[in-house]
C-alpha cells in the first residue's frame, strides 16, 4: 500500500511515566484537510507537537513526500503553526507580525508585496499599522493564519485555533480558514475537541481517545458507521438500546436522535423528560415506560423536525409513541466494543 504524502508509522510517546502516545499510524494525503478530535488528554496535541518538530517522539517514524523528517529540527521543516494562544508580538503591528517568519527568506520588496498579499486574503488591509491589542479576538485569529501562511507551508497546523472565539466568529473563521486551505492548496492538519468544527472542515476526521488512534474516515463514515460506542457516543447524540429481539447480552444497539420516529401507535411507550426548542427542530428525552426489566435502555434522544412536532403536539410529561427503524441501528459487539457489520 502505497504510504501517504505526510506519514506518521508507530509513534510512542511519554512523559515519565504518563503515556501520550502509542502506537500511531496515519497516511495523510496531500492537499487533505485533516482533523484530529479527541476528549482533552487524549494526545492530539501532543502529536501535533510531534508533526511540528517542537516535541520529539519516544519512538517512530515521520515522512513527508518520501523524505524521512523524524529528526528534522522545527526551524528546518516547511510547516506553518498557528497556536490555541495565536502567539502575536505584543510590540509589533498586523503587518510585522505577518513579516516576521518571512525574514532571510524573502527580499524586502518580496516580503512587501507577500504581506500586502495577506493582508488582502483575510481582510486586514486597513488594520496593518495596528497592534494586536487594538484587535478583537477575531481579527487577531486572521493575524496569527496570515503569519502561518506567510512563507508557502507544505503542511499547516492548527491547534485548536477556533476554541476561544464566540459561536458567530468562530463559524465565519470556519469558513475563512477552508477557503484559505483550497486557495493554497496545503495540507492542513487541525486538532479539536468540537465535533462540529470537525464534521463540517474536513476531508478526513482522526477520532483519538486515551493515546490512541481510535478510528479514521470521512465526517458521513465516522458518524454513520462509528467503529465503537465510544465514537458513536464522542460524535453526536445517541441513545443506546436493546430492542425485543435483541435480548442476547452480545449484542448492543445505538440510534441517532434524528432516526427515531414519532407514531401514533404501536412502536414503544414514553414520557417525554426534556423538551428544548432548537428552530428547525425539537429535541426531547423520553424515558421509556417499563425500562425497569431493560436497564440498558431508559432514556432515547428524539430530533422531531418543528413542522412534524406540531402535529403530534408532544409536551413536558406526555406519553408518546416511537419506533427505531432497524435500518438506521448501528450494532456493537457488547465483547469486544466494535461495530458489527
Amino acid at each position: 500500500m502505497k504510504a501517504g504524502y505526510l506519514s506518521l508509522s508507530n509513534l510512542d510517546k511519554k512523559y515519565g511515566k504518563q503515556t501520550a502516545l502509542q502506537d500511531i499510524h496515519l497516511d495523510i494525503n496531500k492537499h487533505e484537510f485533516i482533523c484530529l478530535l479527541g476528549p482533552s488528554g487524549c494526545g492530539k496535541t501532543t502529536l501535533l507537537r510531534i508533526l511540528s518538530g517542537l516535541e520529539k517522539a519516544d519512538k517512530g517514524q515521520l515522512t513527508l513526500a518520501g523524505v524521512d523528517i523524524t529528526m528534522l529540527p522545527a526551524g528546518k521543516r516547511n510547516f506553518g503553526m498557528m497556536f490555541q494562544s495565536y502567539a502575536l508580538f505584543p510590540n509589533l503591528s498586523v503587518s510585522e507580525n505577518i513579516a516576521y517568519g518571512l525574514r532571510n527568506r524573502m527580499t524586502k520588496a518580496q516580503i512587501v508585496d507577500r504581506v500586502d498579499e495577506l493582508l488582502g486574503l483575510v481582510e486586514l488591509d486597513q488594520h496593518r499599522d495596528k497592534l494586536p491589542v487594538q484587535l478583537s479576538g477575531g481579527q487577531q485569529q486572521r493575524v496569527a493564519l496570515a503569519r502561518a501562511l506567510a512563507f508557502s507551508p507544505d503542511c499547516l497546523l492548527l491547534d485548536e485555533p477556533l476554541s476561544a472565539l464566540d459561536a458567530k466568529v468562530r463559524v465565519k473563521l470556519r469558513r475563512e480558514i477552508l477557503r484559505l486551505h483550497q486557495k493554497f492548496g496545503m495540507t492542513t492538519i487541525m486538532v479539536t475537541h468540537d465535533q462540529e468544527e470537525a464534521l463540517t472542515m474536513a476531508d478526513r476526521i482522526v477520532v483519538m481517545n486515551q493515546s490512541r488512534i481510535i478510528q479514521v474516515g470521512t465526517p458521513r463514515e465516522i458518524y454513520e458507521r462509528p467503529s465503537s460506542p465510544f465514537v458513536a457516543d464522542f460524535i453526536g447524540a445517541v441513545s443506546f438500546i436493546k430492542t425485543d429481539m435483541e435480548r442476547l447480552d452480545s449484542v448492543a444497539l445505538a440510534i441517532r436522535p434524528e432516526h427515531v420516529q414519532l407514531v401514533r401507535e404501536g412502536g414503544r411507550l414514553g414520557v417525554v423528560r426534556e423538551l428544548e426548542y432548537r428552530g428547525a427542530h425539537y429535541r426531547l428525552v423520553v424515558e421509556l415506560l417499563g425500562h425497569q426489566d431493560n436497564p440498558l435502555m431508559q432514556f432515547v434522544t428524539i430530533d422531531v423536525p418543528t413542522q412534524v412536532m406540531s402535529s403530534f403536539n408532544a409536551r413536558l410529561h406526555q406519553k408518546i409513541r416511537f419506533s427505531l427503524p432497524p435500518e438506521h441501528l448501528i450494532r456493537f459487539d457488547a465483547t469486544t466494543n466494535l461495530a458489527v457489520v
